[in-house]
């Protein structure tokens, strides 16, 4: 594999184009964490998300790490379950943190991801009609489920709707 502009370009692209389906599994992951929390969440549109998509993607230093991590899980595929299952879920992880920014909510960005991850099944309904599947198919690559998972958590912790986020914290000091 080689990363080239050209190639952060590509991957920008294709992510950007995948909203249908991470936009779904954004606003399922969010309800479900909200029912949990007992808090309401905003759901996020279409628009935010490729706005987001387009912010991270300006960042070279992260659009760099992230077309990587993008383009490897859409052809990771590891013979058997146990090893796969290993290796997408740490580059998952690390996707969703890099996109969700620095602490604390890169680590949220990365615990989201095991939630997503396991949510991906539920959020096929919220993708009907789209013409996107949620859920891997039997001829899809092992990251793919993965890379679903990852962006959604990554954006989902990027983007605002958490009331904890709006206004300001109260553990700031003012010298």
């Amino acid at each position: 594999m080689r990363i080239t502009p050209d190639a952060v370009a590509d991957q920008h692209e294709w992510v950007r184009e995948r909203d249908a389906v991470v936009v779904a599994l954004v606003n399922a992951t969010r309800a479900d964490l909200g029912e949990r929390f007992d808090t309401e969440v905003d759901e996020v549109t279409p628009e935010q998300y490729r706005r987001a998509v387009d912010e991270v993607f300006a960042d070279g230093d992260r659009a760099v790490n992230v077309a990587a991590l993008v383009a490897v899980l859409r052809d990771l595929d590891v013979a058997g379950d146990y090893p796969g299952f290993v290796v997408d879920e740490l580059l998952g992880r690390e996707l969703a943190g890099i996109i969700a920014g620095n602490q604390p909510l890169r680590l949220l960005g990365e615990a989201t991801f095991h939630y997503a991850d396991v949510a991906i099944e539920g959020a096929e309904a919220a993708v009907e009609g789209t013409g996107e599947s949620a859920a891997v198919d039997e001829g899809d690559p092992a990251g793919l489920d993965d890379l679903d998972a990852a962006l959604a958590a990554g954006f989902q912790t990027r983007l605002p709707g958490w009331d904890w986020r709006e206004g300001e914290n109260p553990f700031a000091v003012d010298p």
